[in-house]
């Protein structure tokens, strides 16, 4: 028995490389002689350089960057040489995360994405080919004008004066100077992985769907959604087009917007391109099961998250795929027609966040094993009782 274990994170719990691990003792004391391949995942959030690195052995970089609040931080990022090509990994939530900021700081009219663009400046000087931006997880809501500050762009006000650091302070956005902009961009391929396909404005857009978490109030998404359509507006005349309704634009705070718009990125989703950088695909001949999880499953999941990307991925070779998740939502149902085949929660009866998120590697491992043994019985194997490491 061969089984890919592919999960996501699970949010506040378990990176995506421990929850695999649980997985795989799980099925180990399920089936000792199973054959387990790992391959912890993610979508373009926060955790997705992680799962890259682990997966593909890519060199991990560390450079001190401001964060969101323009504090110093020590960021990562990844940079895989292969076949006389060099991909740069930068994920956003490494240097402008939301989860590096407590509940207190959280405040979108202010925070920046300066440091992702000092993260992409460092891999510049690497003579980078390709560069792979993850958006997902940020404390953002500049539009990504941070980041293009880092890279030389200028954003001024109508007396010709840069425009302070975030969101709010493009409502006064006048005039976009890309004279300065790093020259090295124009050869460099780039890819922003995206797990929502919002606008950059509107109902749907950054502020209004993104924006309360970030710590802003109804009155501030109001704002913040007029800054951005600023910087729409401006950008037009700046580069010639429009990219404010590009599915994915909102993603991160607008950082969607600035990638494709200035940086002539290709949005793609993000489990999409993750599983390409890692040729997933080879992992699954003789694979008789493909194991997927992270936090929820629910009918959103189908815009593009990892257990359904996957399983989307197994069902083309015809391979079962099981989803081990925090909670089963609304709608997750859809997702049999999308190749999970089954889903199961981890919590064993009614409990507190707080009870649960300590024990969700022995929830992963408790599932997994079960699994193993069902699926054992299925093939007319005698199934023995559990050994004591089970309990």
């Amino acid at each position: 028995m061969r089984v890919v274990i592919a999960p996501d994170s699970y949010k506040d719990a378990l990176a995506a490389s421990d929850a695999a691990a649980a997985i795989a003792e799980g099925i180990k004391r399920g089936n000792p002689d199973a054959t387990t391949c790992l391959c912890p995942l993610g979508d373009g959030g926060e955790g997705t350089l992680e799962a890259i690195l682990h997966a593909s052995g890519a060199e991990a970089q560390q450079l001190s960057v401001q964060d969101a609040l323009g504090r110093a931080t020590t960021a990562k990022w990844g940079l895989i040489d292969r076949d006389g090509a060099r991909t740069a990994i930068v994920e956003l939530a490494e240097a402008a995360g939301l989860q590096q900021l407590s509940h207190a700081e959280r405040d979108a009219r202010i925070t920046t994405t300066y440091g992702v663009g000092e993260l992409i400046r460092a891999a510049l000087d690497h003579h980078i080919d390709h560069l792979i931006l993850t958006l997902g997880g940020s404390a953002t809501n500049d539009g990504g004008t941070g980041m293009l500050s880092a890279l030389g762009a200028r954003f001024l006000d109508s007396e010709g004066n840069p425009l302070p650091a975030g969101g709010a302070a493009l409502a006064h956005l006048a005039e976009i100077d890309l004279s300065g902009l790093d020259p090295r961009l124009q050869q460099v391929n780039v890819q922003a992985a995206v797990d929502v396909n919002n606008p950059l404005t509107g109902e749907h857009g950054a502020s209004a769907v993104f924006g309360p978490q970030k710590g802003a109030s109804e009155s501030t998404v109001a704002e913040l959604d007029r800054a951005l359509q600023q910087l729409a507006d401006i950008s037009k005349q700046a580069v010639g087009r429009d990219d404010s309704r590009v599915a994915g634009a909102g993603a991160a705070g607008g950082m969607g917007f600035a990638a494709s718009a200035f940086l002539n990125a290709e949005l793609r989703p993000g489990i999409e391109l993750v599983t390409e950088v890692l040729n997933f695909e080879t992992l699954l001949p003789n694979t008789q099961l493909v194991i997927v999880g992270e936090g929820g499953l629910d009918a959103q999941s189908l815009g593009g998250k990892t257990p359904v990307g996957v399983a989307r991925l197994a069902q083309k070779h015809g391979i079962p795929c099981v989803a081990l998740v925090g909670k089963l939502g609304d709608g997750w149902q859809d997702a049999h027609a999308e190749g999970i085949t089954a889903a199961f929660a981890l919590a064993d009866g009614p409990a507190s966040l707080e009870d649960v998120l300590p024990k969700t590697a022995a929830a992963l491992a408790s599932r997994a094993e079960e699994i193993t043994r069902l699926w054992r019985a299925a093939q007319g194997v005698s199934v023995s009782s559990s050994s004591p490491s089970a309990s």
